[in-house]
Protein backbone atom coordinates (compact mmCIF):
# COMPACT_ATOMS: atom_id res chain seq x y z
CA UNK A 1 0.00 0.00 0.00
CA UNK A 2 2.90 2.38 0.97
CA UNK A 3 4.07 1.72 -2.77
CA UNK A 4 1.63 2.43 -4.31
CA UNK A 5 0.99 5.78 -2.26
CA UNK A 6 4.78 6.36 -3.48
CA UNK A 7 4.32 5.86 -6.66
CA UNK A 8 0.74 6.92 -8.11
CA UNK A 9 -0.38 10.08 -8.33
CA UNK A 10 -4.22 8.60 -8.70
CA UNK A 11 -3.51 6.94 -5.34
CA UNK A 12 -3.12 10.19 -3.66
CA UNK A 13 -5.91 11.70 -5.41
CA UNK A 14 -8.00 9.26 -4.47
CA UNK A 15 -7.03 8.83 -0.46
CA UNK A 16 -6.92 12.55 -0.45
CA UNK A 17 -10.82 12.72 -2.04
CA UNK A 18 -12.15 9.75 0.31
CA UNK A 19 -10.47 11.68 3.53
CA UNK A 20 -12.41 14.85 2.65
CA UNK A 21 -15.33 12.77 1.82
CA UNK A 22 -15.49 11.25 5.43
CA UNK A 23 -14.41 14.47 7.25
CA UNK A 24 -17.53 16.40 5.64
CA UNK A 25 -19.76 13.55 6.27
CA UNK A 26 -18.81 13.21 9.76
CA UNK A 27 -18.82 16.98 10.21
CA UNK A 28 -21.96 17.12 9.09
CA UNK A 29 -23.31 14.57 10.84
CA UNK A 30 -22.11 15.93 14.11
CA UNK A 31 -23.62 19.15 13.56
CA UNK A 32 -27.34 17.79 12.15
CA UNK A 33 -27.80 15.15 13.85
CA UNK A 34 -28.49 16.86 17.22
CA UNK A 35 -30.51 18.93 15.43
CA UNK A 36 -32.35 16.27 13.29
CA UNK A 37 -33.24 14.56 16.64
CA UNK A 38 -34.50 17.68 18.26
CA UNK A 39 -36.46 18.63 15.55
CA UNK A 40 -38.70 15.80 15.68
CA UNK A 41 -38.99 15.52 19.16
CA UNK A 42 -40.79 19.08 18.69
CA UNK A 43 -42.52 17.66 15.78
CA UNK A 44 -44.04 14.90 17.62
CA UNK A 45 -44.33 16.71 20.88
CA UNK A 46 -46.61 18.93 18.52
CA UNK A 47 -48.77 16.22 16.90
CA UNK A 48 -49.55 14.73 20.72
CA UNK A 49 -50.79 17.80 21.32
CA UNK A 50 -52.70 17.83 18.77
CA UNK A 51 -54.19 14.75 18.41
CA UNK A 52 -54.84 14.68 21.92
CA UNK A 53 -56.74 17.98 22.24
CA UNK A 54 -59.11 17.06 19.32
CA UNK A 55 -59.64 13.74 20.87
CA UNK A 56 -60.65 15.61 24.41
CA UNK A 57 -63.23 17.51 22.05
CA UNK A 58 -64.55 14.21 20.67
CA UNK A 59 -64.80 12.42 24.03
CA UNK A 60 -66.71 15.41 25.72
CA UNK A 61 -69.24 15.44 22.66
CA UNK A 62 -69.91 11.67 22.39
CA UNK A 63 -71.92 9.90 24.73
CA UNK A 64 -70.00 7.86 27.46
CA UNK A 65 -71.01 4.66 26.26
CA UNK A 66 -68.38 5.16 22.87
CA UNK A 67 -66.24 6.64 24.72
CA UNK A 68 -64.21 3.36 24.96
CA UNK A 69 -64.23 1.85 21.82
CA UNK A 70 -63.66 5.58 20.60
CA UNK A 71 -60.44 5.17 22.75
CA UNK A 72 -59.78 2.05 21.14
CA UNK A 73 -60.00 3.32 18.08
CA UNK A 74 -57.63 6.23 18.41
CA UNK A 75 -54.47 3.84 19.28
CA UNK A 76 -51.85 3.21 17.19
CA UNK A 77 -49.11 1.37 17.61
CA UNK A 78 -46.73 4.24 18.93
CA UNK A 79 -49.81 5.77 21.11
CA UNK A 80 -52.04 5.32 23.74
CA UNK A 81 -55.13 6.35 25.50
CA UNK A 82 -57.32 6.02 28.31
CA UNK A 83 -59.60 7.69 30.90
CA UNK A 84 -58.71 7.74 34.58
CA UNK A 85 -61.89 9.10 36.57
CA UNK A 86 -59.48 8.03 40.42
CA UNK A 87 -57.03 11.26 39.68
CA UNK A 88 -53.73 11.73 38.27
CA UNK A 89 -51.23 9.70 39.00
CA UNK A 90 -47.73 10.87 40.24
CA UNK A 91 -45.06 10.88 37.46
CA UNK A 92 -43.69 8.14 38.07
CA UNK A 93 -46.35 5.69 38.64
CA UNK A 94 -47.98 7.28 35.82
CA UNK A 95 -44.97 6.23 33.82
CA UNK A 96 -44.67 2.72 34.38
CA UNK A 97 -48.47 2.43 33.41
CA UNK A 98 -48.00 4.01 30.24
CA UNK A 99 -44.87 1.87 29.32
CA UNK A 100 -47.21 -1.41 30.28
CA UNK A 101 -49.84 0.37 28.25
CA UNK A 102 -47.62 1.12 25.22
CA UNK A 103 -46.59 -3.07 25.48
CA UNK A 104 -49.60 -4.20 24.85
CA UNK A 105 -50.77 -5.55 21.43
CA UNK A 106 -53.16 -3.56 19.78
CA UNK A 107 -56.65 -5.42 18.79
CA UNK A 108 -56.33 -4.61 15.16
CA UNK A 109 -53.84 -4.48 12.30
CA UNK A 110 -51.86 -2.20 12.21
CA UNK A 111 -51.27 0.59 9.48
CA UNK A 112 -48.42 -0.13 6.94
CA UNK A 113 -45.55 1.13 7.94
CA UNK A 114 -46.66 1.68 11.59
CA UNK A 115 -46.45 -2.10 13.13
CA UNK A 116 -44.25 -2.78 15.96
CA UNK A 117 -43.68 -6.40 16.38
CA UNK A 118 -45.16 -7.48 20.10
CA UNK A 119 -42.11 -8.65 21.34
CA UNK A 120 -40.41 -5.14 19.90
CA UNK A 121 -42.64 -3.12 21.62
CA UNK A 122 -42.10 -5.48 25.36
CA UNK A 123 -38.77 -4.99 24.88
CA UNK A 124 -39.21 -1.20 24.00
CA UNK A 125 -41.10 -1.07 26.83
CA UNK A 126 -38.81 -2.82 29.73
CA UNK A 127 -35.63 -1.30 28.42
CA UNK A 128 -36.95 2.23 28.52
CA UNK A 129 -38.99 1.35 31.86
CA UNK A 130 -35.78 0.83 33.47
CA UNK A 131 -34.32 3.26 32.22
CA UNK A 132 -33.63 6.20 34.95
CA UNK A 133 -32.43 8.92 32.66
CA UNK A 134 -36.07 10.57 32.67
CA UNK A 135 -37.60 8.68 35.82
CA UNK A 136 -36.77 11.77 37.88
CA UNK A 137 -38.94 14.20 35.92
CA UNK A 138 -42.05 15.73 36.82
CA UNK A 139 -45.35 16.95 35.21
CA UNK A 140 -45.28 20.10 33.73
CA UNK A 141 -48.26 22.03 33.36
CA UNK A 142 -48.36 23.02 29.88
CA UNK A 143 -48.69 27.31 29.33
CA UNK A 144 -52.03 28.07 27.37
CA UNK A 145 -49.73 29.86 24.47
CA UNK A 146 -48.60 26.50 24.24
CA UNK A 147 -52.26 24.08 24.75
CA UNK A 148 -54.99 24.69 22.25
CA UNK A 149 -57.41 24.07 25.01
CA UNK A 150 -58.61 26.15 28.08
CA UNK A 151 -58.74 23.17 30.65
CA UNK A 152 -55.45 22.44 32.32
CA UNK A 153 -52.97 19.62 30.99
CA UNK A 154 -49.98 18.37 32.39
CA UNK A 155 -46.87 17.06 30.71
CA UNK A 156 -43.78 14.61 31.03
CA UNK A 157 -40.80 12.90 28.96
CA UNK A 158 -40.92 9.43 28.94
CA UNK A 159 -37.47 8.53 28.09
CA UNK A 160 -34.85 11.06 26.48
CA UNK A 161 -35.91 10.34 23.14
CA UNK A 162 -39.28 10.62 21.72
CA UNK A 163 -41.36 8.77 25.02
CA UNK A 164 -44.02 11.80 25.81
CA UNK A 165 -46.53 11.45 28.38
CA UNK A 166 -50.17 13.88 28.08
CA UNK A 167 -52.97 14.16 30.66
CA UNK A 168 -55.94 16.56 29.93
CA UNK A 169 -59.13 16.68 32.01
CA UNK A 170 -62.34 16.23 30.76
CA UNK A 171 -65.13 18.25 31.47
CA UNK A 172 -66.37 15.54 33.44
CA UNK A 173 -63.78 15.61 36.06
CA UNK A 174 -61.84 12.56 34.26
CA UNK A 175 -58.32 12.58 33.42
CA UNK A 176 -57.59 11.32 29.20
CA UNK A 177 -54.49 9.88 29.54
CA UNK A 178 -52.04 9.62 25.81
CA UNK A 179 -48.37 7.61 26.22
CA UNK A 180 -46.50 7.98 22.92
CA UNK A 181 -43.32 6.48 22.22
CA UNK A 182 -41.86 5.49 19.13
CA UNK A 183 -38.13 3.46 18.86
CA UNK A 184 -35.34 5.31 18.50
CA UNK A 185 -34.35 6.31 14.68
CA UNK A 186 -31.79 4.43 13.04
CA UNK A 187 -28.36 4.96 13.51
CA UNK A 188 -26.16 7.13 10.35
CA UNK A 189 -24.94 4.07 9.29
CA UNK A 190 -27.86 2.52 7.72
CA UNK A 191 -28.13 0.72 4.77
CA UNK A 192 -29.09 3.62 2.78
CA UNK A 193 -26.26 6.01 3.76
CA UNK A 194 -23.87 3.36 3.27
CA UNK A 195 -25.09 2.84 0.09
CA UNK A 196 -25.05 6.52 -0.79
CA UNK A 197 -21.86 7.21 0.76
CA UNK A 198 -20.83 4.19 -0.98
CA UNK A 199 -21.85 5.57 -4.52
CA UNK A 200 -20.26 8.92 -3.76
CA UNK A 201 -16.80 7.90 -2.34
CA UNK A 202 -17.35 5.76 -6.49
CA UNK A 203 -17.85 8.52 -8.11
CA UNK A 204 -15.39 10.50 -6.46
CA UNK A 205 -12.76 7.97 -6.77
CA UNK A 206 -13.29 7.68 -11.10
CA UNK A 207 -12.89 11.64 -11.15
CA UNK A 208 -9.87 12.00 -9.08
CA UNK A 209 -8.60 8.85 -11.71
CA UNK A 210 -9.34 10.97 -14.52
CA UNK A 211 -8.21 14.07 -12.82
CA UNK A 212 -4.81 12.70 -11.71
CA UNK A 213 -4.12 11.21 -15.17
CA UNK A 214 -4.60 14.59 -16.43
CA UNK A 215 -1.43 15.83 -14.54
CA UNK A 216 0.27 12.68 -14.35
CA UNK A 217 0.60 12.10 -18.23
CA UNK A 218 2.00 15.29 -19.39
CA UNK A 219 4.37 14.95 -16.20
CA UNK A 220 5.66 11.14 -16.78
CA UNK A 221 5.73 12.28 -20.39
CA UNK A 222 8.02 15.48 -19.84
CA UNK A 223 10.06 12.83 -17.20
CA UNK A 224 10.59 10.20 -20.41
CA UNK A 225 11.55 13.32 -22.61
CA UNK A 226 14.21 14.78 -20.27
CA UNK A 227 15.51 10.98 -19.66
CA UNK A 228 15.64 10.77 -23.04
CA UNK A 229 17.52 13.92 -23.80
CA UNK A 230 20.11 13.47 -21.05
CA UNK A 231 20.62 10.38 -22.73
CA UNK A 232 21.81 12.29 -26.56
CA UNK A 233 18.37 12.10 -27.83
CA UNK A 234 16.95 14.77 -29.68
CA UNK A 235 12.66 14.83 -28.65
CA UNK A 236 9.99 15.57 -30.76
CA UNK A 237 8.86 19.23 -29.22
CA UNK A 238 6.18 18.23 -26.67
CA UNK A 239 2.24 19.25 -26.68
CA UNK A 240 2.16 22.87 -25.73
CA UNK A 241 -1.62 22.24 -23.94
CA UNK A 242 -2.98 21.70 -20.74
CA UNK A 243 -3.38 23.90 -17.50
CA UNK A 244 -1.23 26.99 -17.34
CA UNK A 245 1.28 25.20 -14.97
CA UNK A 246 1.84 22.11 -17.36
CA UNK A 247 1.21 24.60 -20.42
CA UNK A 248 4.52 26.74 -19.18
CA UNK A 249 6.53 23.34 -18.37
CA UNK A 250 6.44 21.58 -21.25
CA UNK A 251 7.07 25.60 -23.25
CA UNK A 252 10.20 25.92 -20.80
CA UNK A 253 11.65 22.20 -22.06
CA UNK A 254 11.11 23.10 -25.62
CA UNK A 255 12.65 26.54 -25.42
CA UNK A 256 15.65 24.26 -23.67
CA UNK A 257 16.19 21.81 -25.95
CA UNK A 258 15.82 24.41 -28.84
CA UNK A 259 18.81 26.22 -26.92
CA UNK A 260 20.70 23.02 -26.25
CA UNK A 261 20.31 22.59 -30.16
CA UNK A 262 21.84 26.06 -31.08
CA UNK A 263 24.67 25.71 -28.25
CA UNK A 264 26.07 22.10 -30.09
CA UNK A 265 25.11 23.39 -33.72
CA UNK A 266 26.82 26.96 -32.86
CA UNK A 267 30.05 24.78 -31.34
CA UNK A 268 30.33 22.00 -33.62
CA UNK A 269 30.43 25.07 -36.80
CA UNK A 270 33.66 26.71 -34.44
CA UNK A 271 34.85 23.45 -34.22
CA UNK A 272 34.99 23.16 -38.10
CA UNK A 273 36.08 26.67 -38.78
CA UNK A 274 38.94 25.85 -36.18
CA UNK A 275 39.88 22.70 -37.72
CA UNK A 276 40.20 24.24 -41.04
CA UNK A 277 42.12 27.47 -39.72
CA UNK A 278 44.74 25.70 -37.91
CA UNK A 279 46.10 23.39 -40.79
CA UNK A 280 47.23 26.08 -43.26
CA UNK A 281 49.68 27.40 -39.66
CA UNK A 282 50.70 24.06 -39.33
CA UNK A 283 51.44 23.10 -43.14
CA UNK A 284 53.49 26.72 -42.90
CA UNK A 285 54.88 25.33 -40.10
CA UNK A 286 55.89 21.97 -41.54
CA UNK A 287 57.53 23.38 -44.71
CA UNK A 288 59.50 26.17 -42.71
CA UNK A 289 60.67 23.23 -40.22
CA UNK A 290 61.73 21.51 -43.55
CA UNK A 291 64.82 24.37 -44.09
CA UNK A 292 66.08 24.10 -40.80
CA UNK A 293 70.07 23.10 -41.01
CA UNK A 294 70.54 21.17 -38.12
CA UNK A 295 68.85 17.74 -38.55
CA UNK A 296 68.47 16.89 -35.06
CA UNK A 297 66.45 19.92 -34.45
CA UNK A 298 64.71 19.26 -37.50
CA UNK A 299 63.29 16.21 -36.70
CA UNK A 300 62.19 17.32 -33.28
CA UNK A 301 60.61 20.29 -34.48
CA UNK A 302 58.69 17.76 -36.90
CA UNK A 303 58.00 15.99 -34.84
CA UNK A 304 56.17 18.49 -32.35
CA UNK A 305 54.33 19.67 -35.25
CA UNK A 306 53.22 15.94 -36.09
CA UNK A 307 52.20 15.92 -32.13
CA UNK A 308 49.98 18.98 -32.78
CA UNK A 309 48.73 17.78 -35.82
CA UNK A 310 47.70 14.53 -34.82
CA UNK A 311 46.42 15.89 -31.46
CA UNK A 312 43.83 18.44 -33.25
CA UNK A 313 43.06 15.64 -36.13
CA UNK A 314 41.58 13.21 -33.19
CA UNK A 315 40.19 16.15 -31.80
CA UNK A 316 37.98 17.23 -34.34
CA UNK A 317 37.75 13.72 -35.35
CA UNK A 318 36.23 13.55 -31.70
CA UNK A 319 34.09 16.55 -32.42
CA UNK A 320 32.77 14.80 -36.47
CA UNK A 321 31.95 11.81 -35.09
CA UNK A 322 30.16 13.44 -31.87
CA UNK A 323 27.89 15.17 -33.78
CA UNK A 324 27.79 12.52 -36.42
CA UNK A 325 24.03 11.60 -37.08
CA UNK A 326 22.42 8.45 -35.75
CA UNK A 327 19.31 7.26 -34.85
CA UNK A 328 18.40 5.54 -31.46
CA UNK A 329 17.64 1.63 -31.83
CA UNK A 330 16.80 -1.74 -30.26
CA UNK A 331 19.73 -4.10 -30.93
CA UNK A 332 20.99 -6.99 -28.91
CA UNK A 333 23.58 -5.51 -26.47
CA UNK A 334 25.03 -8.85 -25.90
CA UNK A 335 25.41 -9.80 -29.53
CA UNK A 336 26.93 -5.91 -30.33
CA UNK A 337 29.88 -6.97 -27.77
CA UNK A 338 30.52 -10.10 -28.90
CA UNK A 339 30.83 -9.00 -32.54
CA UNK A 340 32.77 -6.30 -31.52
CA UNK A 341 35.41 -9.00 -29.32
CA UNK A 342 35.20 -10.96 -32.68
CA UNK A 343 36.18 -8.50 -34.49
CA UNK A 344 39.54 -7.77 -32.39
CA UNK A 345 40.04 -11.28 -31.83
CA UNK A 346 40.71 -11.91 -35.62
CA UNK A 347 42.75 -8.87 -35.50
CA UNK A 348 45.26 -11.10 -33.47
CA UNK A 349 44.06 -9.27 -29.97
CA UNK A 350 43.91 -11.43 -27.09
CA UNK A 351 40.20 -10.94 -26.50
CA UNK A 352 37.75 -13.14 -24.90
CA UNK A 353 34.07 -12.81 -24.20
CA UNK A 354 31.63 -14.53 -21.87
CA UNK A 355 28.36 -15.75 -23.12
CA UNK A 356 25.17 -14.68 -21.65
CA UNK A 357 21.81 -13.83 -21.94
CA UNK A 358 20.14 -11.82 -24.75
CA UNK A 359 20.01 -8.04 -23.57
CA UNK A 360 17.83 -6.43 -25.74
CA UNK A 361 18.72 -2.14 -25.56
CA UNK A 362 17.72 0.61 -27.28
CA UNK A 363 21.09 2.90 -27.81
CA UNK A 364 23.39 4.15 -30.42
CA UNK A 365 25.01 1.42 -31.22
CA UNK A 366 28.15 2.51 -33.32
CA UNK A 367 29.15 5.00 -30.93
CA UNK A 368 28.50 2.49 -28.10
CA UNK A 369 30.51 0.05 -29.97
CA UNK A 370 33.20 2.53 -30.34
CA UNK A 371 33.26 3.28 -26.66
CA UNK A 372 33.70 -0.27 -25.53
CA UNK A 373 36.27 -0.65 -28.75
CA UNK A 374 38.39 1.85 -26.86
CA UNK A 375 38.51 0.23 -23.31
CA UNK A 376 39.04 -3.15 -24.82
CA UNK A 377 42.03 -1.51 -26.74
CA UNK A 378 43.32 -0.19 -23.91
CA UNK A 379 42.69 -3.29 -21.75
CA UNK A 380 45.01 -4.81 -24.35
CA UNK A 381 48.09 -2.03 -24.35
CA UNK A 382 48.28 -1.86 -20.89
CA UNK A 383 47.03 -5.15 -19.46
CA UNK A 384 48.40 -8.14 -22.26
CA UNK A 385 44.50 -9.19 -22.62
CA UNK A 386 40.77 -8.29 -21.98
CA UNK A 387 37.90 -10.85 -21.06
CA UNK A 388 34.77 -9.28 -21.63
CA UNK A 389 30.86 -9.63 -20.13
CA UNK A 390 27.36 -8.06 -20.54
CA UNK A 391 25.25 -8.51 -17.29
CA UNK A 392 22.19 -7.73 -16.11
CA UNK A 393 21.57 -6.12 -12.75
CA UNK A 394 18.24 -4.93 -10.98
CA UNK A 395 18.43 -1.35 -12.07
CA UNK A 396 20.80 -1.32 -14.96
CA UNK A 397 23.05 -3.39 -17.44
CA UNK A 398 26.93 -3.48 -17.16
CA UNK A 399 29.27 -4.31 -20.19
CA UNK A 400 32.63 -4.96 -17.89
CA UNK A 401 35.93 -5.39 -19.23
CA UNK A 402 38.99 -6.65 -17.13
CA UNK A 403 42.77 -7.10 -17.43
CA UNK A 404 45.82 -8.43 -15.88
CA UNK A 405 47.54 -5.57 -16.13
CA UNK A 406 49.28 -3.29 -13.07
CA UNK A 407 45.94 -1.86 -12.50
CA UNK A 408 45.44 2.60 -11.79
CA UNK A 409 46.51 4.11 -8.67
CA UNK A 410 43.48 5.78 -6.90
CA UNK A 411 44.83 9.36 -7.73
CA UNK A 412 44.72 8.82 -11.15
CA UNK A 413 41.53 6.99 -11.93
CA UNK A 414 39.60 10.33 -12.47
CA UNK A 415 42.65 11.87 -14.42
CA UNK A 416 42.32 8.79 -16.77
CA UNK A 417 39.37 10.98 -18.66
CA UNK A 418 40.35 14.18 -19.05
CA UNK A 419 41.45 14.69 -22.35
CA UNK A 420 45.14 14.42 -23.93
CA UNK A 421 45.79 12.75 -20.28
CA UNK A 422 48.24 9.84 -20.39
CA UNK A 423 50.12 7.09 -17.94
CA UNK A 424 53.60 7.76 -19.52
CA UNK A 425 54.74 11.31 -20.23
CA UNK A 426 55.77 9.97 -24.13
CA UNK A 427 53.46 10.92 -26.73
CA UNK A 428 55.15 7.82 -28.51
CA UNK A 429 52.12 6.39 -30.38
CA UNK A 430 53.62 3.20 -30.47
CA UNK A 431 53.08 2.96 -27.21
CA UNK A 432 49.81 4.83 -27.06
CA UNK A 433 47.08 7.23 -28.46
CA UNK A 434 46.81 10.87 -27.79
CA UNK A 435 45.06 10.05 -24.67
CA UNK A 436 41.52 10.57 -25.99
CA UNK A 437 40.13 7.01 -25.62
CA UNK A 438 38.82 6.79 -22.33
CA UNK A 439 37.34 10.60 -22.76
CA UNK A 440 35.37 9.22 -25.85
CA UNK A 441 34.22 6.67 -24.02
CA UNK A 442 32.93 8.17 -20.99
CA UNK A 443 31.39 10.69 -22.99
CA UNK A 444 29.37 8.09 -24.80
CA UNK A 445 28.33 6.48 -22.29
CA UNK A 446 27.37 9.38 -20.74
CA UNK A 447 24.94 10.38 -23.40
CA UNK A 448 23.61 7.14 -22.74
CA UNK A 449 22.50 8.42 -19.53
CA UNK A 450 25.37 5.71 -17.91
CA UNK A 451 28.81 6.21 -16.45
CA UNK A 452 31.77 4.30 -16.63
CA UNK A 453 33.89 2.70 -13.05
CA UNK A 454 37.78 1.96 -12.74
CA UNK A 455 38.25 -0.72 -9.94
CA UNK A 456 41.58 -1.99 -9.39
CA UNK A 457 41.37 -5.96 -8.86
CA UNK A 458 44.05 -8.28 -6.91
CA UNK A 459 45.46 -8.93 -10.68
CA UNK A 460 44.43 -6.11 -13.59
CA UNK A 461 42.01 -3.98 -13.60
CA UNK A 462 38.15 -3.72 -13.72
CA UNK A 463 36.67 -1.27 -16.07
CA UNK A 464 32.60 -1.37 -15.89
CA UNK A 465 29.85 0.38 -18.30
CA UNK A 466 26.85 1.09 -16.46
CA UNK A 467 24.02 1.76 -18.87
CA UNK A 468 20.16 2.68 -16.97
CA UNK A 469 18.03 -0.07 -17.54
CA UNK A 470 15.80 1.62 -19.61
CA UNK A 471 14.39 0.58 -23.17
CA UNK A 472 12.18 3.05 -24.27
CA UNK A 473 11.56 6.40 -24.66
CA UNK A 474 10.02 9.16 -27.01
CA UNK A 475 9.93 9.22 -30.77
CA UNK A 476 13.12 11.00 -31.63
CA UNK A 477 14.45 12.32 -35.04
CA UNK A 478 17.97 12.01 -36.59
CA UNK A 479 20.31 13.54 -34.94
CA UNK A 480 21.79 13.02 -31.19
CA UNK A 481 22.48 15.60 -28.72
CA UNK A 482 25.78 15.81 -27.62
CA UNK A 483 25.57 18.80 -25.06
CA UNK A 484 28.33 16.87 -22.53
CA UNK A 485 30.08 16.19 -25.19
CA UNK A 486 30.55 19.38 -26.85
CA UNK A 487 32.09 20.90 -23.52
CA UNK A 488 34.46 17.68 -23.70
CA UNK A 489 35.55 18.45 -27.59
CA UNK A 490 35.63 22.19 -26.24
CA UNK A 491 37.70 21.66 -23.23
CA UNK A 492 39.98 19.01 -25.18
CA UNK A 493 40.15 21.71 -28.30
CA UNK A 494 41.65 24.55 -26.25
CA UNK A 495 45.16 23.62 -26.86
CA UNK A 496 45.03 23.63 -30.17
CA UNK A 497 44.04 26.80 -30.53
CA UNK A 498 46.78 29.07 -32.65
CA UNK A 499 47.75 30.87 -29.07
CA UNK A 500 48.62 27.55 -27.82
CA UNK A 501 49.94 26.18 -30.50
CA UNK A 502 52.49 29.06 -31.09
CA UNK A 503 53.06 28.71 -26.77
CA UNK A 504 53.94 25.08 -27.15
CA UNK A 505 56.20 25.37 -30.36
CA UNK A 506 58.02 28.48 -28.00
CA UNK A 507 58.25 25.75 -24.68
CA UNK A 508 59.41 22.90 -27.73
CA UNK A 509 62.37 25.40 -29.40
CA UNK A 510 63.73 25.85 -25.73
CA UNK A 511 64.47 22.40 -25.28
CA UNK A 512 66.25 22.49 -28.78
Amino acid sequence: MMNLWKRSLAARFICFTLLSLVLSQAIVFFISWDEHGQTIRKAAKGEILSRCASLARVLEATPPALQTDILSASNTSTARYWISTNGLKDASAWREEAWERLAQPLPRVSFPGHTVPAEARLDFARNNASSGSASSSQWIDLRPEAWPLSRPAKFLYLDDATGMGLAVRLANGAWLNTAFAKPAQDGFWTSKSTLALGLSALSLSIIAVFAARGIAQPLRRLAVAAEALGRGQEIVPLPETGPDDIRRTAEAFNRMQARLHRFVDDRTKMLAAIGHDLRTPLTSLRLRAEFVPDDDVREKMLSTISEIQTMTEATLAFAREDATAENTRTVDLSALVESLCDDLAELGYDVSFSEGQKISYSCRPDALRRACRNLVENAVRYGERARVSVERRADSIEIIVSDDGPGIPDTAKEQVFTPFFRMESSRNRETGGVGLGLSIARSIVRHHGGDIALINQKKGLHAAISLPALDGGPPSISRPVTVAGAKDVINALEPAKPSSVATILQRASKSY
